[in-house]
């Protein structure tokens, strides 16, 4: 195993991955692995996409979801098939048909034939599957796209037709003739919850207009003249015009308008929309009589009821049903007075309340027909007999219509409305809402049901469920499922000319049995529109033809549980095994699209919901928080993230924040490179260490013994650390398990990511020196590294496989390492399968993903330990923080630092002054560290307490301020006494919990300009750093900067952990003999020659003179800040160091020699400690010895030949 690169380049290394996993099969290996040991199957329903355009953030996403849930399950001993799905059919697909072939209305399909229309659809649906393949593949989720399923597939549509025909059976279909919202760029109505997809703020013009009351005949006018009022933001709707409505209850006034002598009906709470003026700040209602004058009051609405008017149009005034049934004033309480007059026009063709209100008072009949004035195409554009925009799209003839009643004198004002105003989901086009014939099924009937069975699942979050998802169930209205288009699976109902006779097919052979034709191959128009079917009520007389409409592409979608599996016709019982769904998830704007659709549809076939667990997800927005846009390029390409970032620092950044809660997020691409910086590069460091220092134990080991996973050794550790971080790491394995079970990913990925920080910031960091092997002596400090290599490995090693399901690529490459340490690893075993085989197994496995996730060690959790630790981690931030405020470096220490915190437990005091403390003095380079106890607390802190005002505001009232002073005024040994009981007894008798209603703060009271205190924000500890600086704090604080500068040199000079050097520095002037007069840094390393030594195996630094002229350097800093001091610092070559009056001919032959520690007498190589060498140079022979003539090191020479460790100088 060889060393890792210092910094790992995360999108080749994934690039990699993708590709091993690619040549080894490794997602079917690991379904074939599942499939072999009998593992329960987990369903997942994946909704189909289009593919007729690139994936974007939100697919991206649901996606990550989609993969981290599955590939939980698959690891957790479930089988789990996923297959890739296409939605094929739809507005999506025949709109961009409809744009490149410039196609406006639908008799130009007709002229070109279904057929070709068809064909060309066909062509464009599969467009961007490859695209979405290499995106997907790359992303990392496993997914199946060989074994796909298209909702343009024969097997597809013959389910779909299955599920209607039990839906017709039950008699839940029938043909209507409905005010539907309706697309006329797309030339087909939508239904409700396709509408609520896409509402937009728009301005329309908003208009008052006068009827003219007539009388009973409906023709002469009543005098003096007098007029109804109506308000409507839909000019257009005016020529349809065939009553007025009013609330029967509403309190309605006829006024004469000054200006004009003009008598006006109006709702007495809505003069304001005649008379605008009465909105504004300068309105006084005195001014009233200026405007008008009250001529009759409290009329009621049910008082008009039957008033006649003239219309404003007469296109539809010349029928006898129009003198009959049209142009008169009806009731409903659906008017409001909260806009407009409080009278409101009714065009049934064109209003759902219109159409209902109409019929209920026989305006119209039901059914349709000629009295319901529809003059508008299936383009929205007028047809006769409207000549006045005879041709013109609806949309924009209001300005027209809006002219011609000024003229007419029927115009009374004119504004605009800024509203919310639904658009067409595909064409982005304002929708109208227009009677039109269609297919229903009934959801009013099932909608209690629907309601029930929503509220058996389980949804994440769960106020999706209960709120939005609920509301719209309970409003629901029967579901329009056809759609007057061709590109779609057809409606397979046979019927004759007047619907007296139906025939619903449910599959391909009934369709052959009925007709007595060849069963088909496609079920597409073009396929079958054809194939007439015999009467069974008239046998020799005219055959059924099939009904033109084709099904709602949601329809297809909320088929698709039962549709991909081509159920019942195939697979029947595992799929009833497996239904409802485990799990499936989209976005919050499929709440009223697929969500709805499967739990409709799952009611009415099976009386169950369609899935059992739900994540749903927010909205993926544009770093400015607008809907991101192809068009204004307001986000990056997410290939291009991928390819900078990587897959996983994407998928981390998306699932670890609010979008996963169903909230919005404000897509940042530093976003996903914080993830990198902050998560990944520390991780990966953490596993790079390990794999350097283990390697480091590795060639450290005389006898050649290789680190071997030992269960035993790591089980035994006592270090504090090691108990702590095997506590958090079977802690967080117990948690991401809980959490992922309930499917709350919102919980899992900060907990993943704080453990990420507590195994890199702290563990490592406090036994950094001791995983070098540098605690300790000789085989002891080894022994000790070994430990807590032992415990890092297992720790690595779980986190590894734990997150494997969220970051499959970072955990795959820690795995491809770690698996060779395992004694089951076999890099060339002779059975090729034996890598990819049951059992699976950590080392044998050949990928992470075979891996079963490990499950938390009951034994290893250890509360205490956590708690402990969680208190050494906020003494060493508060005392950092101390630091920072009086400027103290942290190379500089500090001489004491002493904590108080609220009530610890005995436990954490113990740990935290026990065996702990070493690590606090450590990391806040103290020379001491105490915890005050209880009773001095006084004498450094006070205590405080304040009300929780949240709590008690509504409990006290008034008693709140006088509370909140008695609180306040209590000394520090009144409020140690309250929180000691539990309770506070205050004014008025009210006695308050200690625990929640009172709040408690400690500040620092310890007189002394010496100590700098900080408190922790909760006010549950304060630390109080001595900042005194003497000469020996400063001599420390220098030992502690010239170490970090020879690891920085170390660092630059690229040498690994193992490279032994020598280290010499010039303090100038320090050469032959000459020394600095100063001597300050000689001084320095003088009386800090352990900690050096302790870092640097032995090694400390020596001044220049020292140096053996033939060292070979192997890096220099030629200028170096050392306190006040400038110097140079060299790394050398270990090199044998000789007696300074040693002849020149041996020092000649021993400055060639290694300077290592074994016994020879070969004249290469020095004896071991105390031994004599023999060498023969020119025929002569010479004795020296080891501790006389030569040393092994010039550290050595000068422990020998000074008094250093006696008197702490170089003297």
């Amino acid at each position: 195993m060889s060393s890792l690169p210092p910094a790992l380049d995360f999108p080749a290394m994934e690039e990699e991955i993708v590709e091993k996993w690619k040549r080894e099969d490794t997602f079917r290996t690991q379904n074939q692995l599942s499939l072999d040991r009998g593992d329960k199957r987990y369903t997942f329903y994946d909704g189909p996409p289009f593919a007729t355009g690139l994936p974007h953030y939100g697919h991206i996403l649901a996606g990550t979801i989609k993969d981290i849930v599955t590939r939980y399950a698959a690891l957790t001993g479930h089988y789990v098939e996923r297959r890739a799905g296409w939605d094929c059919h739809g507005l999506p697909v025949e709109y961009e048909i409809d744009q490149k072939l410039g196609i406006t209305h639908r008799d130009q399909v007709l002229e070109m034939g279904i057929d070709k229309y068809n064909a060309t659809c066909r062509s464009i649906v599969t467009r961007y599957t490859s695209e979405w393949k290499a995106t997907i593949t790359r992303l990392g989720r496993w997914i199946d796209f060989e074994n796909d399923y298209k909702t343009m597939d024969a097997s597809f549509m013959e389910s779909v037709w299955w599920v209607f025909s039990q839906l017709f059976a039950k008699n839940l279909v029938y043909q209507g003739y409905k005010v539907m919202p309706y697309s006329t760029a797309c030339t087909t109505p939508l239904s409700n919850f396709e509408a609520g997809l896409n509402y937009k703020n728009v301005n329309d013009p908003a208009i008052v207009v006068l009827f003219a009351v007539v009388e009973k005949d409906g023709k002469t006018r009543v005098e003096p003249a007098t007029y109804l009022t109506a308000w409507t933001t839909t000019p257009w709707t005016l020529p349809s015009n065939v009553a007025l409505c009013v609330h029967p209850e509403l309190s309605y006034c006829l006024i004469q308008d000054k200006a004009t002598s003009k008598r006006i009906y109006v709702a007495k709470s809505r003069l304001v929309q005649l008379y605008p003026v009465m909105a504004t700040k300068k309105w006084k209602p005195e001014k009233a009589s200026e405007l008008y004058e009250i001529v009759q009051d409290n009329i009621v609405g049910k008082d008009l009821v039957g008033t006649r008017y003239r219309p404003l149009f007469d296109y539809f005034a010349q029928s006898e049903w129009a003198d009959e049934h049209y142009f008169r004033v009806l009731m409903d309480t659906y008017v409001t007075d909260d806009a407009g007059t409080g009278i409101v026009h009714q065009a049934p063709a064109f209003g759902e309340d219109d159409y209902r209100v109409c019929l209920a008072h026989g305006v119209i009949v039901k059914g349709g027909g000629s009295n319901i004035p529809c003059p508008v195409d299936a383009s929205g554009n007028f047809t006769e007999p409207v000549s006045l925009v005879l041709g013109m799209h609806v949309k924009k003839a209001d300005e027209t219509i809006i002219a011609h009643l000024k003229d007419e004198g029927t115009l009374w004002h004119k504004g605009v409305l800024e509203h919310s105003y639904p658009f067409c989901w595909r064409s982005d086009t304002p929708l109208i809402y227009k009677a039109v014939p269609s297919w229903f099924v009934k959801v009013e009937e099932i909608r209690d049901q629907i309601v029930a069975n929503n509220q058996s699942t389980y949804w994440v979050p769960a106020e999706v469920q209960t709120g939005r998802f609920h509301n719209w169930l309970v409003d629901a209205r029967d579901w329009a499922v056809s759609r007057n288009r061709f590109w779609g699976t057809p409606i397979p109902i046979w019927a004759s000319d007047d619907l007296s006779e139906m025939v619903c097919i449910g599959s391909i052979q009934e369709l052959a049995d009925k007709s007595g034709l060849p069963p088909v191959t496609d079920l597409h128009r073009e396929s079958i529109d054809h194939i007439e079917i015999p009467s069974q009520q008239n046998p020799n007389g005219p055959k059924l033809k099939r009904t033109e409409e084709v099904f709602d592409c949601w329809f297809e979608s909320g088929s698709m549980p039962y549709a991909q599996s081509h159920y019942p016709f195939e697979n029947a019982e595992t799929w009833e095994q497996g239904f409802p769904a485990d799990f499936i998830a989209e976005g919050i704007d499929q709440t009223r699209g697929w969500f709805y659709t499967l739990m409709v549809l799952s009611t009415a076939l099976f009386g169950k919901p369609a899935f059992q667990n739900n994540i749903t997800s927010g909205m993926v927005l544009a770093s400015d928080g607008q809907k991101m846009s192809k068009r204004l390029k307001n986000y990056p390409d997410p290939t291009v993230v991928i390819k900078k970032y990587g897959a996983d620092a994407l998928r981390l950044y998306l699932v670890n924040s609010p979008v996963v809660r169903a909230e919005s997020l404000k897509f940042r691409e530093e976003g996903v490179l914080s993830v990198v910086k902050e998560v990944f590069l520390p991780l990966y460091n953490a596993f790079r260490f390990f794999i350097q220092n283990m390697e480091r134990w590795e060639h450290g080991n005389k006898d050649g013994k290789k680190f071997v996973p030992n269960d035993e050794k790591r089980s035994q550790s006592t270090n504090p650390t090691d108990i702590w971080i095997q506590a958090e790491t079977q802690g967080l394995i117990k948690f991401v398990h809980e959490e992922m079970q309930a499917y709350r990913l919102y919980t899992v990925m900060p907990a993943l990511v704080r453990f990420g920080g507590q195994l890199t910031n702290w563990y490592v960091r406090l036994n950094r020196d001791r995983l070098k092997g540098l605690e300790g002596e000789g085989q002891e400090a080894e022994q000790e590294a070994e430990t807590g290599l032992q415990v890092l490995y297992n720790v690595l090693l779980d986190v590894t496989v734990i997150m494997a399901p969220f970051t499959p690529f970072i955990a795959e490459f820690f795995y491809q390492h770690l698996r060779k340490l395992e004694p089951s690893y076999n890099p060339n075993p002779e059975d090729p399968k034996y890598g990819s085989s049951n059992p699976v197994q950590a080392g044998k496995s050949d990928s992470v993903h075979y891996l079963m996730l490990p499950t938390y060690d009951e034994g290893r959790l250890n509360a205490e330990a956590v708690e402990a630790m969680q208190s050494l981690q906020s003494v060493v931030e508060q005392g950092r923080y101390a630091r920072e405020k009086r400027n103290i470096s942290l190379r500089t220490p500090v001489k004491t630092v002493v904590a108080i915190l609220r009530n610890p437990a005995p436990h954490v005091v113990e740990s935290l002054t026990g065996p702990l403390k070493s690590y606090i003095l450590s990391e806040l380079n103290a020379w001491e560290f105490t915890v005050v106890p209880k009773e001095e607390e006084r004498n450094w802190i006070k205590l405080s307490l304040t009300p929780n005002f949240k709590i008690l505001g509504k409990k006290l009232g008034k008693q709140m301020q006088a509370v909140k002073a008695q609180v306040n005024a209590l000394t520090h040994e009144e409020a140690v006494q309250c929180l000691d009981s539990g309770e506070l007894r205050v004014e008025g008798g009210a006695v308050l919990d200690c625990a929640t209603e009172v709040e408690a703060k400690l500040d620092f009271a310890r007189e002394g300009d010496h100590w700098e205190p900080a408190v922790k924000p909760d006010g549950s500890l304060v630390v109080a750093v001595d900042c005194t600086q003497d000469e020996a704090i400063l001599t420390a604080g220098m030992a502690r900067e010239l170490i970090n500068a020879i690891q920085q040199l170390r660092k630059t000079a690229g040498l690994d952990l193992m490279d032994v050097v020598e280290v010499f520095f010039d303090e100038g002037g320090d050469v032959g003999g000459e020394v600095a007069s100063t001597k300050e840094v000689e001084q320095v390393v003088a009386r800090n020659v352990n900690l050096f030594q302790a870092k640097f195996k032995g090694i400390a630094p020596l001044p220049k003179r020292y140096q053996p002229p033939y060292a070979v350097a192997i890096a220099t800093e030629p200028e170096l800040q050392v306190g006040s001091t400038t110097i140079s610092l060299s790394l050398t070559r270990p090199a044998l160091a000789v007696r300074d009056d040693l002849d020149p001919i041996l020092v000649k032959v021993l400055s060639t020699m290694e300077p290592i520690a074994s016994l020879s007498n070969n004249g290469n190589t020095p004896a071991e400690s105390g031994g004599t060498l023999h060498l023969t140079v020119d025929d002569k022979a010479f004795t020296v010895q080891e501790g006389v003539d030569y040393w092994k090191s010039a550290m050595a020479k000068v422990q020998a030949t000074t008094k250093l460790m006696q008197t702490n100088s170089f003297d």
